[in-house]
């Protein structure tokens, strides 16, 4: 009997998703054992700093890589919102397994629908610029705050900290299946509040060395998923994004046809360029490129 160790961060949300990445493993391969290691990394440990002054990308897998490398785990579950486009070339990302949720909510301790119903001068937190632009893009009054931590510690913060809300990815809420009488939960469109490239995905990494272990893992993964996954990360790598600037890519799928909703702002706030493109399912591979040389255009034109 194989085992196999899988290696996560700590928080609620990593042991959820690990733990569902297990079960869907166990199915395909009832011979092998899994047990899953709890590794902390910088972004866990540095809880008072915004994303992007402490580093970019990266912040949330290096010292699982490392164990990697040691040989200490075989595999780890990251999102895959938090890996950067270059990985280092001695590792291997599999092949993604079907994707939660790809929005984010508004979690608000107000019983209203929408944003736009959110009290005049409304004090939002969230660690995003991505969202942070684009609610002040959608409400010039919306003054935001800088929060980092877990799920419900986040939410904890509404009341704590007086705010009227904070903005979360849906897939965290639904993997813990968060429920609580003290706040609503509104969904945001994804093509008007678009979200992470890559936002509920998981990322499934080992070392690219072993193949046996890639094997496994890719035999939970789910076609459409990586279709999402190569438009949205494509244009996340074409535009040099990471936790300095805002963007924002989702791929709406459809059986021929899809549509392809993107967002780039610059590091000082001043541009915001958003919009979507039609395209034949046949040219997903090379959306992602297209369309940061058609944003880096008109970045350009803005700048004559």
């Amino acid at each position: 009997m194989k085992k196999v160790i899988v290696g996560t961060r700590g928080s609620l949300l990593a042991v959820t998703q690990t733990n569902w990445v297990i079960d869907q493993l166990k199915e395909k391969h009832p011979d092998c054992v899994f047990e899953t290691k709890i590794i902390k990394t910088k972004g866990d440990l540095i809880l008072d700093v915004a994303l992007d002054k402490i580093g970019d990308k990266g912040l949330f897998i290096k010292e699982i890589e490392q164990a990697l490398l040691e040989g200490s785990i075989d595999m780890a579950v990251h999102s895959m919102k938090d890996m950067p486009t270059d990985i280092d070339g001695r590792f291997a990302i599999a092949s993604p397994p079907k994707r939660e949720a790809a929005g984010d909510v508004l979690v608000t301790r107000h019983a209203i629908e929408t944003i736009e119903d959110l009290p005049e001068n409304a004090v939002i937190g969230t660690g995003s610029k991505r969202r942070s632009y684009q609610l002040q893009s959608m409400r010039s009054d919306i003054q935001v705050v800088n929060i980092r931590g877990n799920v419900n510690t986040r939410v904890s913060k509404i009341f704590s900290e007086n705010l009227d809300g904070v903005i979360l990815a849906h897939a965290g809420l639904k993997r813990i299946d968060f429920q609580s009488e003290e706040v609503i939960v509104i969904p945001l469109d994804k093509a008007a509040f678009i979200p992470a490239p890559a936002q509920g995905i998981l990322a499934i990494e080992v070392l690219k060395e072993r193949e046996d272990v890639l094997l496994l893992a890719d035999s939970i993964a789910d076609p459409n998923t990586a279709l999402e996954m190569t438009a949205e990360r494509g244009f996340l790598d074409s535009v040099n994004g990471g936790c300095h600037i805002p963007v924002g890519a989702y791929l709406e799928l459809g059986e021929s046809q899809s549509t392809f909703h993107y967002l780039y702002g610059d590091e000082a706030g001043t541009q915001l360029i958003k919009g979507c493109v039609e395209l034949d399912n046949d040219e997903i591979p090379t959306i992602g490129k297209r369309v940061a040389e058609k944003v880096s255009k008109e970045v350009s034109a803005c700048q004559e």
